[in-house]
């Protein structure tokens, strides 16, 4: 893959061009789907000829532009997929504001975790910098809206050191609190009754491994989904903990799973602060830890904005507009 300025078309174009035509067709996406969405995120206008992309538009929507093709490509040229949700990473990479756009494979090529079912890339600079912070530190902290990669991420790393051997297990876990519902009118018996609230756990666990070998890690207890009731009088040793909806535990229930970490063990706690489900007036777990746990060493806490949503575009507007509201009315209170 070369890149040039000025050659077949004029000064304001950059050209890119690449060396196999057969990983064209993925790249630009069915009926150039891909190049329409990177149009329209950076304002460029996409051509191709040939082997040749032509791009125009200005000069810093160029080089953005240079850096997505170049993250994209290299992507497809190690055998991984170039999905909807990879354009829109390479595009929120790309636009950072402190994104170095000559570094080559600028998120994809540093921020990736391996896992039987897929290779996983940092969709954003924060989801970056979170891979890092779950990687190197013994408890992280990664606060934010819905749809952020919060738990999925901390999931797929937890997978990643299994499959290494740098864990011996994986715990996941969940306050089982009532959003509307009661527990006791619920069908089924306990496991049925507290399943729904581990779902999400469930789900990311078998984005990562294939079923049948998630299944044989739960039966073996290699893999153990639980409640965050089933925490307590325990040591987790050589074990990766998760624990996710934390803004819905007690600093009580906080301070008992934080002194379960044992010997060569992780800890992730994940969590929205905006989203607290405990019944009014009670105090989340996951606040009081940050504020207690600030700056003790060991721990590190990475907080995600409405900007690193993930999930469908609808889903960052969604999330932006309730924040503007309560700033909104924060300021109204302020008056």
């Amino acid at each position: 893959m070369k890149t040039s300025r000025g050659e077949a078309g004029g000064d304001d174009a950059l050209v890119i061009a690449f060396d196999d035509n057969r990983l064209l067709t993925e790249l630009f996406g069915t009926n150039d789907k891909n190049l329409a969405r990177i149009e329209q995120g950076l304002g460029i206008l996409a051509t191709s000829r040939g082997n040749k992309l032509v791009i125009t538009g200005n000069a810093h929507a160029r080089s953005q532009a240079d850096r997505v093709f170049r993250d994209l490509y290299a992507r497809l040229k190690s055998g991984q997929d170039v999905s909807q949700g990879e354009v829109d990473g390479a595009i929120r990479l790309a636009t950072a504001p402190d994104a170095d756009l000559d570094k080559p494979q600028g998120g994809f090529g540093r921020h990736q975790i391996h896992t039987k079912r897929r290779v996983i890339s940092a969709r954003s600079q924060t989801q970056g910098t979170y891979i890092d912070a779950l990687m190197s530190n013994e408890l992280v902290f990664g606060v934010g809206p819905a749809g952020t990669g919060k738990t999925y991420l901390a999931v797929a790393v937890a997978v990643s050191m299994l499959l290494q051997k740098r864990v011996d297990r994986i715990i996941l876990s969940r306050p089982a609190v009532e959003a509307g519902e009661r527990l006791g009118f619920l069908p089924g018996d306990l496991k049925e009754k507290i399943d729904p609230y581990l779902r999400p756990l469930y789900d990311a666990l078998y984005d990562t491994l294939p079923g049948e070998q998630a299944m044989k890690g739960i039966e073996s207890g290699e893999i153990e989904v639980a409640p965050l009731a089933f925490m307590r009088g325990r040591t987790l040793a050589n074990s990766f903990v998760i624990l996710d909806e934390a803004q819905n535990c007690t600093p009580v229930q906080m301070k008992m799973f934080l002194t379960r970490l044992g010997e060569n063990s992780r800890m992730a706690i994940t969590g929205d602060p905006s989203q607290v489900d405990l019944p009014l007036g009670a105090k989340s777990g996951l606040r009081d830890a940050l504020d207690v746990l600030d700056g003790v060493p060991g721990c590190e806490t990475v907080r995600f904005t409405d900007a690193d949503v993930v999930r469908h575009p609808l889903v960052t507007r969604i999330v932006k507009a309730y924040n503007a509201r309560e700033r909104s009315l924060l300021g109204d209170g302020k008056k």
